[in-house]
């Protein structure tokens, strides 16, 4: 399976001899470009026109951070597989509100079950949670009866809020108090670990459509608009409590992220290099692993679940089958 290439270095990276050569001040080495599927970029490196265009035919996207963590942006070379009659149908579903309000809807149904699980999951290890489950079962039960997607993003809002407030419970540790959900910048070390792991989540998404049919600026939960992607924000709301919120939860369970990996700037709290590298890992790691999934009886990557679910939705678009979200066990 084909791997994501982070790079955390300052340096230069190229085109040479048909594959990828990285060189640093310290070190040089090249990266068979054959086991990369995207490339995440951190440090500050330099490239020129022939690396874009030599990744555009190997159709590998890369994404840019800037110097604080946050998500700058993303090349993204012409699509390859993008069909006119899907973008179609992607535009019949988002102009008509009934069609739209069908996805936008399962897309909340799935995030709000899978931060339900996890809840249930620490609520069953002894965790003083069943206050916090019941008030997210209720907001559960007005989703089918929203009636436009502004409605309905107020919904999962205030289900995301109830299921942020068990955080403190569940990882018990005052270094990483929730308090309330700040970003850009976050102003504590919690908020820091979610908005990194979430800008990390929703290029990954990115990076899988790309390799679909489908096209990543129309989206139906977030709307549609001047901002260039917005269906890997939608799809990625059901993988946040099954991906990123665990990962969270290890870091901190297991110290392998602690206080000393955070810093004051720009008005907030942001995570150290080191930090970021530790999550990444982690992150990485944890696409790789698989869970057994239910209808295929066998195990899948968590990267390949998320492709997955954009099979679905592609098969929804043009009237295959239903789609519904993909909701874990735990």
């Amino acid at each position: 399976m084909k791997k994501t290439l982070y790079i955390f270095n300052d340096g230069e990276i190229k085109r040479k001899d048909n594959t990828l050569y990285f060189e640093t001040d310290m070190n040089k080495r090249y990266i068979p470009i054959e086991d990369i599927s995207d490339i995440f970029v951190f440090g500050e490196v330099s490239l020129n026109k022939s690396l874009l265009t030599y990744i555009s035919q190997k159709e590998i996207l890369m994404h840019f951070f800037n110097y604080y963590g946050y998500y700058s942006g993303t090349y993204y070379p012409r699509e390859h597989l993008n069909s006119g009659y899907m973008i179609l149908m992607q535009a019949e579903h988002y102009l008509d509100d009934d069609k739209r309000m069908t996805i936008a809807s399962k897309f909340v149904e799935g995030s709000s079950k899978n931060m339900l699980n996890v809840i249930r999951y620490y609520k069953n290890r002894g965790r003083n949670l069943e206050d916090i489950e019941n008030a997210i079962q209720s907001l559960q039960e007005e989703i089918p009866y929203c009636k436009n997607t502004s409605h309905l993003m107020g919904i999962e809002g205030n289900i995301r809020d109830m299921y942020y407030k068990a955080f403190d419970e569940i990882i018990d540790n005052k270094d990483f108090m929730f308090k309330k959900r700040t970003r850009r910048p976050p102003k504590n070390e919690l908020n820091a670990l979610i908005s990194f792991g979430n800008s990390l989540l929703y290029v990954l998404v990115l990076s899988e459509i790309y390799k679909t049919h489908i096209d990543p600026r129309i989206g139906y939960l977030h709307t549609t608009n001047f901002r260039r992607f917005t269906l890997n924000l939608d799809v990625a709301e059901v993988f946040k409590p099954i991906i990123i919120d665990r990962i969270i939860f290890t870091l901190i369970r297991k110290k392998m992220i602690t206080k000393d990996d955070f810093e004051s700037d720009m008005g907030g709290i942001l995570l150290k290099e080191k930090g970021s590298k530790t999550f990444v890992q982690e992150f990485d790691k944890k696409l790789s692993s698989t869970v057994k999934h239910r209808e295929l009886g066998r195990n899948v990557s968590y990267r390949r679940l998320i492709r997955m679910e954009l099979y679905r939705l592609e098969k929804h678009l043009i009237g295959e089958e239903i789609y519904e979200p993909y909701v874990s066990r735990w």
